[in-house]
């Protein structure tokens, strides 16, 4: 919801950073595994209980996700560079939720699955609109750089930023923000599922 005005403010200065690391021959795919390692870091530091440390291994890996793309926008665009960077991001947001029911079982071991189990339908929604969109050479021009049919949603990578940063910043609240996050998550799941429905209706199909 938030990522297209975000993009705006933040893609500048990371087009700028991009082309001079791309310029240094700083790989985009080793930028994209460097924040798997920062990402997992972070949820270790949540388990571990060392937030201020967390936090900024988390916004770390988020920096470097944003870093990637941009070096390979400035250099060579593939599609290994794109799988790598999905699946990553969908491991390093996994890991955290799977941190906090670690760290305190008893009061975040539901909230985390409930979360978890979101963010599986919300990915199982958003890959499977992107392989049929694909399939039938469907593009998005609001999203051309993207390297699969990116659709948007109530719960985007910005409310996923925030909302695991809140976490982050005040673990005694992760149950309550966790079930808020998971509605939400749900929410654009539905709506996307809402809009396959209707785009990839064949033929003599009603509805």
């Amino acid at each position: 919801m938030l990522d297209r005005f975000m993009r705006r403010l933040l893609d500048p200065a990371l087009e700028r950073a991009g082309r001079r690391l791309a310029e240094g021959r700083v790989g985009a795919d080793a930028l994209t595994v460097a924040g798997l390692g920062v990402g997992l870091a972070a949820a270790l530091c949540v388990a571990l209980r060392l937030d201020l440390v967390a936090l900024a291994l988390f916004i770390a890996n988020r920096v470097l996700d944003g870093l990637d793309g941009a070096v390979a926008r400035a250099s060579v665009r593939t599609d290994r560079g794109g799988f790598l960077d999905i699946v990553l991001d969908f491991a390093v947001y996994g890991a955290v939720p799977l941190a906090f029911a670690l760290r305190d079982p008893a009061p975040n071991a539901v909230p985390a699955a409930v979360l978890l189990f979101a963010f599986y339908v919300n990915g199982a929604s958003f890959l499977a609109f992107a392989a049929v969109a694909a399939k039938r050479g469907l593009k998005n021009a609001a999203w051309a750089d993207k390297s699969i049919y990116f659709t948007a949603g109530l719960a985007e990578g910005t409310e996923t930023i925030l909302f695991l940063s809140a976490m982050i910043l005040w673990p005694a609240w992760f149950p309550v923000l966790a079930h808020a996050f998971a509605g939400l998550t749900l929410m654009s799941a539905l709506a996307r599922v809402a809009l396959a429905w209707r785009v990839f209706r064949d033929n003599g199909e009603n509805g």
